[in-house]
């Protein structure tokens, strides 16, 4: 029943007998008679099936979720009593992969030494769909500002605050000033901590002269660096400590991005990603 359950998993995220049957090593109809098996048994259709496609009927939906946390259940149970071994698939914004991930692997390496961590960069939106459809285990990423899907959880593992940074031969100590005066830098309006940016300058009425709009921080940084404007970005990240420019801290007027570490319900209780997390939890309460 677990090879049918898993199957059954494989169809909802892949959408098809055959898209599946390419996950799992399957051929079609062999994916096709597990389904079959599993709905004889359950004495339920799971799918509404439409040519080549498969779809998730409300009876196939209520078993979702069920399915999921069986198999998370059994995974508990192989592992019990023995050392967290296999794969940990980690999705990390590129903050995160400098700043707060090394130290994490480290402390993972040290309890887990047959754990193998599996790094996916990306960008917070399209993290949060690889949780989401199965394709990672947890990402570390930016807080949506929308609601999470009911099948995804989300611990907060800290606030960070956005400053304003300016080329380090730029004189003045008044960001609002600064801002209306200066050629801006933007941190991409598409992405989560970029949505924080404009709704400050829009909450602030700060009317900005744009010049650039970047999607890496990195990037931003270096740019001020060289003079081309300032920007407002998260105190973050040993990319912005060995920085060359002027920091500015915004005062009363101080806002946040929060990092999140988001899991499917089914799997934030499994050894490895519980492991994972106490490491970062660690890393994150660590002085200075």
């Amino acid at each position: 029943m677990l090879r049918e359950l898993k199957t059954l998993l494989a169809v909802a995220r892949h959408g098809s007998f055959a898209a599946a049957g390419l996950h799992v090593g399957l051929t079609p109809s062999a994916v096709s008679a597990q389904i079959r098996t599993l709905e004889q048994n359950l004495g339920v259709s799971l799918f509404d099936r439409n040519g080549r496609s498969a779809l998730l009927n409300a009876a196939g939906r209520r078993a979702l979720p069920l399915a999921e946390e069986i198999l998370a259940t059994y995974a508990r149970m192989a592992g019990a009593g023995d050392e967290i071994q296999g794969e940990l698939r980690i999705g990390a914004i590129a903050s995160v992969q400098t700043g707060l991930l090394p130290g994490t692997l480290v402390r993972l390496r040290q309890q887990a030494p047959r754990l193998e961590p599996r790094l996916v960069p990306g960008v917070s939106l399209a993290l949060l769909s690889q949780v989401d459809a199965g394709e990672l285990d947890l990402a570390i990423l930016i807080r949506p500002p929308f609601e999470l899907p009911k099948e995804l959880h989300a611990t907060t593992l800290l606030q960070e605050p956005f400053v304003l940074i300016a080329p380090p031969d730029l004189s003045g100590d008044d960001p609002r000033l600064l801002l209306e005066t200066q050629p801006f830098i933007r941190y991409d309006r598409h992405s989560f901590g970029g949505r924080r940016v404009s709704a400050f300058l829009r909450e602030q009425r700060l009317a900005v002269r744009q010049v650039l709009e970047l999607d890496e921080l990195d990037a931003i940084v270096k740019m001020v660096e060289h003079g081309l404007g300032v920007a407002l970005v998260p105190c973050a990240g040993l990319w912005l400590e060995h920085a060359r420019v002027r920091r500015l801290s915004l005062g009363a007027l101080t806002f946040h991005r929060e990092l999140q570490v988001i899991t499917r319900h089914a799997g934030r209780d499994l050894p490895a990603v519980a492991l994972f997390r106490q490491c970062l939890t660690e890393v994150v309460s660590e002085p200075g």
